[in-house]
């Protein structure tokens, strides 16, 4: 893989756990048209693999800038904006298609599409000096893309102040509003990611991969759909090995022994 985006495997020490850093620390991490492909393709390679739960952070002083504004600038044709942003959507959506759960470790700054990344990975953990910001149009560029993102996570008033002024948010405000499920100390934050992610990891992957994907999809169903489908899915996991071994030994009260 590219070194742009880094893979460690058996992250923190968890069986299962899959560290992906952003490695342009000189650049805030930002999101060049070659991070983007190498982010895609490591998440194409992960979702295909055994592994249990994505941490997804950044190198050096940031966790993502959002994108890379120079190279943006270099080529003004609206067939490269068009062909560039939905590469960017297809990456984000790449993480949610996953069947592995992805934690957002974030510190130092979240920006634009830096933020739409937090946004888009199924959890957050926040150092508590992060902050976070969808700031475009203070160029003049609204955040549209990652305003897709922003408003499933918080509510629609609060998406929309942050997008209209460009304003920041520190940690505590972004788990708050629920855009990060835990905030920790500078020094603790990668103990809150490892307990995290190794509760998950500890949990059985078909369950948590069925789970997710039907997490989303009746996000963006009507309410009958949603139950049909959740329905559908349920019956399903009830089949599963590890279902059953979870429930047996529930009924005979000891600990489950899953694979």
């Amino acid at each position: 893989m590219s070194e742009l985006v880094l893979i460690e495997r058996h992250a923190y020490d968890v069986d299962g756990a899959v560290l992906l850093t952003l490695n342009r620390p000189d650049a805030f991490n930002a999101l060049s048209e070659a991070m983007l492909d190498a982010l895609e393709r490591a998440f194409e390679e992960i979702a295909a693999s055994d592994a249990r739960v994505v941490v997804l952070a950044g190198a050096g002083r940031a966790f993502c800038a959002g994108h890379d504004l120079k190279e943006m600038r270099a080529e003004p044709a609206l067939a490269y904006y068009r062909a560039l942003f939905e590469h960017c959507s297809r990456t984000m959506l790449a993480i949610q298609r996953m069947p592995q759960p992805v934690i957002a470790r974030v510190h130092g700054v979240a920006t634009a599409a830096g933020c739409q990344l937090v946004a888009m990975c199924d959890l957050a953990v926040a150092s508590s000096d992060a902050r976070f910001a969808v700031s475009g149009v203070n160029l003049g560029l609204f955040c549209s893309t990652p305003s897709v993102a922003l408003s499933r996570n918080v509510s629609r008033k609060a998406a929309f102040e942050m997008l209209v002024t460009g304003e920041f948010i520190d940690a505590a405000t972004a788990h708050e509003r629920g855009l990060v499920n835990r905030v920790a100390s500078p020094d603790e934050l990668d103990n809150a990611v490892r307990t995290l992610a190794a509760t998950i990891a500890a949990k059985p992957r078909e369950a948590v991969a069925a789970g997710k994907g039907l997490f989303y999809r009746q996000l963006e169903s009507g309410i009958e759909a949603a139950y049909a489908l959740a329905s559908e899915t349920m019956a399903c996991n009830m089949m599963e090995d590890a279902t059953l071994e979870g429930t047996q030994a529930f009924v005979e009260k000891r600990p489950p022994r899953w694979k």
